[in-house]
């Protein structure tokens, strides 16, 4: 993973019924509604928290 690679994480499903940690997950990566979309820099500690709650989200390379 390089320094400069981002990945872009769109919501696509609704946290309705999610456990308040995965509510506290997607909130963290900056997600607030269904298709709202955030750029990150790709490391580790992002790279987990999309793993915790890739059943609500897509993610893409930039």
């Amino acid at each position: 993973m390089a320094d400069n690679q981002q990945i872009k994480v769109t919501l696509v499903k609704s946290t309705i019924g999610s456990t308040p940690y995965q509510k506290s997950v997607v909130a963290a990566l900056g997600l607030k509604k269904i298709r709202s979309f955030k750029i990150h820099n790709d490391n580790v500690c992002i790279q987990g928290m999309i793993k915790k709650v890739s059943h609500l989200l897509k993610v893409e390379k930039v």
